[in-house]
């Protein structure tokens, strides 16, 4: 009879991932946020400075600065639901290779995101934990968002394909039936969407698109539920379409929002694999293998640092860091070599944005780095990302008392 063993290649990349799991059980799973400058009492006490043009500045000083300085302002740390979603994620994949602790933290991460919803909508939805201003508008506190919400849905749908947890299945459709019926939207001809970031706004930002198609895909998958595959595809349709030759999407179609960026990237990528696979399509084959190799092309310098943008290295940035390993390692099928491409990410990063007291830095700049720990943008997605990187570093052995028939097989 065939016995299975799991072998751990990384130790070390377990313990730092043990390491930071319990930096951010210390935090109580709460942080500051790059964005969350609006959430400064001083705008109440001082009602005179709560507008549009002192909100984005301190948004971007406090963005840029090398010193924290919340504290002083009154800006309270707070539990973020999409930092929970992807905590909850990273938990299931060491559950399910045996890490310890992990599968204990399952069910609180679930009963967070429960309590994180946003109120006052008759859906499963889920905001940020503080209000944002975007260049054009200030979102409130917990109002519902669709990158956001399909963090969780998505995170829901681990849980319950892994634990057969039906509550979570239950919340993912709702949550999908949300971004139907709320957030889709059409001309009647060829262009479709998804609002973001409010269900009022037509903005026509790709990766948003491509999230909110590729959770309504999933769904399909899992209900047989037809209502959400054909929304689905017909946005995902367009936003593929807006990919350019070369491989790249732009972040948005406002004049405002013509960069290429690593991370937003990656989003797309991930999702349209997502979307091929649960639709059962191959349609958007050609225009996932363009975005790889554009992807790879232009995003990683050679010593393995990941750039923001497509054209210049810096800023370094945590959050390109963690989705760059989990993009690599998420279409490895397709390049093979991605797999040594997210080592050299994740061995960068150790490198140059690691603290020793559990924490990742925020940025790297050409003449200083930005130190401050956010737990959203930077400890839960590196969490995720590290999870990813011990799955693909564990193998299964199958093996019976024949030497010459042990095979191996993925963990993860």
């Amino acid at each position: 009879m065939p016995v299975t063993q799991f072998m751990p290649i990384d130790n070390d990349l377990e313990a730092k991932i043990l390491k930071l799991l319990a930096y951010c059980r210390a935090s109580n799973w709460a942080g500051y946020d790059p964005y969350d400058a609006v959430n400064s009492k001083a705008f109440a006490a001082l009602p005179f400075l709560n507008s549009r043009l002192p909100r984005l500045v301190l948004t971007q000083v406090l963005k840029r600065s090398p010193i924290n300085i919340r504290r002083l302002l009154l800006i309270p740390k707070t539990q973020n639901p999409k930092a929970i979603a992807l905590l909850l994620s990273a938990f299931l994949k060491l559950s399910r290779i045996g890490v310890p602790e992990a599968g204990d933290l399952v069910e609180l991460m679930i009963e967070r995101l429960i309590a994180l919803r946003s109120q006052g909508v008759p859906y499963w939805c889920w905001g940020y934990s503080f209000p944002w201003q975007t260049r054009t508008i200030v979102v409130p506190r917990g109002v519902p968002n669709l990158v956001c919400t399909t963090f969780v849905g998505n995170a829901l749908l681990d849980a319950y394909e892994q634990r057969q947890d039906t509550r979570c299945l239950s919340m993912a459709v709702n949550t999908a039936e949300y971004i139907l019926d709320e957030l889709y939207w059409t001309d009647g001809n060829s262009v479709a969407g998804f609002s973001y970031p409010t269900p009022h706004l037509r903005n026509q930002v790709p990766n948003a698109n491509f999230l909110g198609a590729a959770l309504l895909c999933r769904v399909y998958k899992l209900t047989s539920e037809l209502k959400f595959l054909g929304p689905a595809l017909r946005v995902a349709r367009y936003a593929a379409a807006k990919q350019h030759a070369d491989g790249s999407w732009e972040y948005g179609e406002a004049p405002s929002q013509r960069w290429i960026d690593n991370f937003h990237t990656g989003y797309n990528l991930c999702a349209l694999q997502s979307i091929g696979r649960h639709a059962e399509t191959t349609e958007f084959e050609s225009c996932l293998r363009r975005g790889l190799e554009f992807y790879r092309a232009h995003f990683f310098r050679e010593d393995g640092a990941p750039r923001y943008f497509h054209d210049h290295t810096y800023p370094v940035d945590i959050h390109c860091v963690a989705q760059s390993i989990i993009t690599l390692l998420a279409l490895k099928d397709l390049d093979p070599s991605n797999v040594v491409l997210a080592r050299s990410v994740f061995q960068w990063a150790m490198n140059h944005m690691w603290d020793e007291r559990g924490f990742f830095y925020y940025r790297v700049l050409r003449f200083f780095t930005i130190r401050t720990p956010y737990i959203r943008w930077a400890q839960s997605w590196m969490l995720l990302a590290m999870s990813a990187l011990l799955c693909e570093s564990n193998v299964r052995v199958e093996y019976s008392e024949t030497p010459d028939t042990t095979a191996l097989v993925e963990a993860c």
